[in-house]
């Protein structure tokens, strides 16, 4: 049944006179209050901006809420469409493009970089003295989708910005560092990495990263509110960022560190690692996709094979950290991704959450991420798939 409900609530600790929580949703006999309740507290006690949040099944969305505010100073209520900068749950879905070529044969997972990249021949890795010496082994695409090629999460040069260069001098700032570590020995997140395998995407393809991501995977999957550059009108939806003040622990606007302002500037360049920004309804149709093994309404993307191998551990009996190809893997049939905002994206057993939130640093008083999934598996049945 779908219903549209707004309630108006007194404001405490926060100072607003009203509080306005809209909540639009599909729900198999559950009440869009109870799925929320607990980020409505949160938004009336200071701690949580506004959310939007998204259940899905694998064949249909189950809830998709908006609570408190886009815009703190303006008062002006979430939205369910409004867009988000989901950060690193971009490299989920260039995984997912790059997978698409490995499906289709242009690449092969054990291929070293330098196959594609020939540059990367240069690279060395400090030995036991300090010596750069050349590693082991080329690093592998198989290591730059799961963190495991030792290469760095941001070069020097990128550090402040991840879209300031375009993608391809991106990749020979990376080459002006050595490897960290032997390939496959180690985990450490990268940026690099990632942003090596968006490169990749444009020498095989021949068109641009953001064009073969588009016209290849966000547009026949409906992600029309996905993209590096949003357009006028829907940064007009975008919600705003925050942070909580260490001394006040008061919500305070913040703009995105990471990104380059205006966001509509033409100086503004695709990041694989973090530069996507999104809508819940977009982010829920690619975990849906995943979740069904590649397909979706009839469509198929992706094989069950490159599904697996994205949701399964990839990083090897030495490494602790469990890592898919750009996906966190819980364990079997749990995996996701996180942004650096706190946004998230998770499939456990065959249930789609999405939480977007715009909020940097630690949360004052808990992680109503944490609350929010709690809810939905008490809520909604966990099956395996």
């Amino acid at each position: 049944m779908n219903f549209l409900k707004k309630r108006f609530l007194g404001l405490g600790v926060s100072g607003f006179a009203r509080l306005f929580f809209f909540h639009i949703a599909a729900c198999d006999g559950i009440a869009g209050s109870e799925l929320v309740e607990k980020l409505e507290a949160a938004v009336e006690n200071g701690r949580l901006p506004g959310a939007v949040v998204l259940v899905a099944q694998k064949d249909r969305v189950l809830a998709l809420e908006a609570v408190g505010y886009a815009d703190l100073a303006l008062k002006k209520p979430m939205q369910v469409d409004d867009l988000f900068w989901i950060a690193s749950m971009s490299k989920a879905v260039t995984a997912a493009a790059f997978m698409m070529l490995v499906d289709e044969g242009w690449v092969g997972l054990e291929d070293p970089v330098q196959k594609y990249l020939p540059e990367f021949s240069s690279l060395k890795v400090a030995g036991p003295d300090g010596t750069l010496v050349p590693p082991s082994h080329p690093v592998r695409i198989r290591e730059i989708l799961s963190h495991t090629g030792g290469m760095r999460f941001l070069n020097t040069q990128d550090r402040q910005k991840i879209d300031s260069v375009p993608l391809a001098v991106s990749i020979q700032h990376n080459l002006l560092e050595p490897l960290v570590h032997e390939p496959g020995t180690h985990y450490l997140y990268s940026n690099e990495g990632t942003d090596t395998a968006g490169r990749i995407i444009e020498v095989v393809s021949g068109i641009p990263y953001e064009t073969f991501l588009q016209k290849k995977l966000l547009a026949p999957l409906g992600m029309t509110d996905t993209s590096f550059n949003p357009s006028a009108a829907q940064l007009k939806r975008l919600a705003k960022s925050y942070k909580t003040n260490a001394e006040t622990g008061q919500l305070e606007e913040v703009k995105i560190p990471y990104l380059t302002y205006p966001l509509d500037s033409p100086e503004r360049y695709p990041s694989p690692g973090g530069g996507l920004f999104s809508t819940a309804a977009d982010v829920a149709r690619f975990c849906r996709m995943l979740a069904n093994g590649g397909t979706l309404e009839g469509k198929t993307y992706l094989s069950e094979e490159s599904v697996r191998q994205m949701t399964t551990k990839q990083t090897g009996d030495a490494v602790a950290e469990k890592y898919g190809f750009c996906l966190k893997v819980e364990k079997e049939g749990v995996y996701g991704h996180g942004g650096a905002f706190q946004t998230s994206m998770t499939v456990e057993q065959g249930v789609v959450r999405v939480f977007l939130v715009q909020h940097t640093g630690k949360w004052a008083g808990g992680d109503p991420s944490a609350d929010f999934a709690q809810v939905v598996r008490s809520l909604y049945p966990q099956r395996k798939p």
